[in-house]
């Protein structure tokens, strides 16, 4: 085998493993969810599932993101009751955040860029959410819980709001935005002293 082959065939397997172990760490991390009831819903929770997403992006890629994002959507929907739509929802914003990054930080990776990346992701993530939700997670969620009860729990921390619309504009984007920088400050935490691993060099 030559050298280039014997590269190349080293870079897939890297990638194969990043993705697969990564995936498995987002898998368990989307089961720790939590509610913050004093800012939104009890229904919407926080989870950490998009960290292992964003450090597969720099480390191996944008595609890699993207595959983590897919991967642990699909073996989320076996164990929630959301019949997928949630999940659907979860992995086209997760692409989006991840993607971006990847793709952003892979034509200059620098620590400034990687850092204007990922925020452009978050940012992206979050308007993206708006229509995500008005048109595809919200219509199937009416099905089990009506929209008055659903814009009622909004309420009840902000009694003002008196719409889907405004209750997606006020709560679930700044939210999805900020669950996004949560995301990228952990990131920038723990992928120095990850790096040597992540891009097989330990």
């Amino acid at each position: 085998m030559s050298n280039s082959n014997a590269k190349k065939t080293g870079s897939y397997v890297h990638f194969i493993t990043v993705t697969g172990i990564l995936s498995a760490a987002a898998f368990v991390l989307q089961l720790i969810e939590f509610p913050v009831p004093m800012f939104m819903p009890t229904f919407i929770k926080l989870d950490f599932s998009d960290l292992p997403a964003l450090l597969g992006a720099f480390s191996a890629g944008p595609l890699s993101g993207v595959l983590i994002e897919l991967i642990k959507n699909l073996l989320h929907v076996t164990v929630s009751g959301s019949f997928g739509v949630g999940e659907l929802s979860n992995f086209i914003l997760g692409a989006i955040f991840t993607g971006i990054a990847g793709l952003m930080y892979k034509r200059k990776k620098s620590k400034m860029n990687a850092l204007i990346a990922s925020i452009t992701g978050a940012i992206v993530m979050g308007l993206i959410s708006f229509p995500s939700n008005l048109f595809v997670v919200y219509p199937v969620y009416y099905n089990f819980m009506p929209k008055d009860v659903i814009v009622a729990a909004y309420q009840a921390i902000l009694p003002s709001v008196d719409s889907i619309e405004k209750c997606l504009l006020l709560f679930n984007v700044p939210f999805t935005i900020i669950k996004g920088f949560l995301n990228v400050i952990l990131c920038f935490l723990i992928y120095k002293p990850l790096s040597p691993i992540l891009k097989g060099r330990h």
